[in-house]
């Protein structure tokens, strides 16, 4: 038993709260997360350290510290902010066409019909193709003006063929690219649809409510959670859309289809100008966490919305 001198000892001393946090698996942990912080700053840093110095393959012996003077040549680029038009115009297409597009297919596959399993594998299907084969199928198989399936069916119905490359170029990427991330959408809201509970959708028919009132009242309302998410993750890999306009239409014609990445790619591998090419990659960091601050935010806020229902 303790003495009232001993009580007295005992809560005169320090506490210790830090000692009994301290977990040694974190002792483990820093190595690995040491490597990803390397993985990440050091060629961050290197392309903004390149972003400020002259440094142009062709002309090795012109170096030197040249300040916003990079960033300013490439504001001046005649092929900058068409480049950043090009931008938007890529992903706010191709994120209306598979956001409708996921919608519909996953209201359809959510209903029983024969061969649904076939289907839903061949709806799928186009997001496990590589970008740069998915391109070279659309370029040569599809939009070719003289052996592709669209030419043909012009044709069928007495229509002059069209060089969708050549007249419509940006169409024909954000067919390509929608292409490809319709499955996308389609896999997270079927997900999100299949949860639905399915006394809310027949206590709205037995208030007389149509296919239509229950889709925009009950089946539209559960999957803005889904959406949000399929927004945030493909605008993030749309900002970097690369293999699809090399393959196909090379930027152009002119910057018809330059955006961002092909913009970079441009002045770094093919200008051989690393300095400018920098400056071009940090303002691409910058406009793609702009866009991710807003999303994340926008993602919370609906979170929180929900979870405080």
């Amino acid at each position: 038993m303790s003495t009232p001198s001993a009580q007295v000892a005992n809560a005169a001393a320090p506490a210790r709260p830090n000692a009994s946090k301290f977990k040694p698996v974190r002792l483990l942990q820093t190595p690995s997360v040491f490597l990803l912080l390397l993985w990440m700053i050091v060629p961050l840093a290197m392309t903004l350290y390149f972003s400020v110095i002259r440094y142009n393959l062709m002309m090795p012996e012109a170096t030197g510290f040249v300040g916003l003077d990079n960033y300013a040549f490439l504001f001046n680029d005649p092929a900058f902010w068409p480049s950043i038009l090009n931008t938007l115009l890529l992903i706010g297409s191709v994120l209306v066409i598979s956001v409708v597009s996921g919608t519909l297919l996953a209201v359809l596959f959510d209903q029983p019909f024969f061969g649904r399993g076939i289907a839903r594998l061949l709806v799928i299907g186009p997001f496990f193709v590589m970008p740069t084969v998915a391109a070279l199928i659309w370029k040569n198989m599809i939009l070719h003006p003289v052996y592709g399936l669209l030419a043909w069916a012009m044709r069928l119905v007495g229509l002059e063929p069209i060089d969708w490359l050549a007249e419509y170029p940006m169409l024909s990427v954000i067919m390509i690219v929608a292409w490809q991330w319709i499955p996308f959408a389609f896999l997270i809201l079927l997900t999100a649809l299949q949860s639905l509970d399915l006394e809310q959708k027949e206590a709205a028919q037995l208030d007389g409510a149509g296919p239509i009132r229950v889709f925009w009242y009950v089946v539209l309302p559960h999957l803005k959670r889904a959406i949000t998410v399929v927004i945030m993750i493909e605008t993030i890999f749309l900002l970097s859309i690369f293999a699809e306009i090399f393959t196909t239409t090379a930027g152009g014609p002119g910057t018809a289809t330059t955006n961002l990445a092909y913009l970079v790619y441009s002045i770094g591998l093919q200008q051989f100008d690393i300095g400018i090419a920098s400056a071009g990659g940090i303002i691409a960091v910058v406009l793609a966490n702009i866009v991710s601050f807003f999303l994340v935010r926008m993602m919370a806020k609906n979170l929180k919305g929900a979870n405080e229902k």
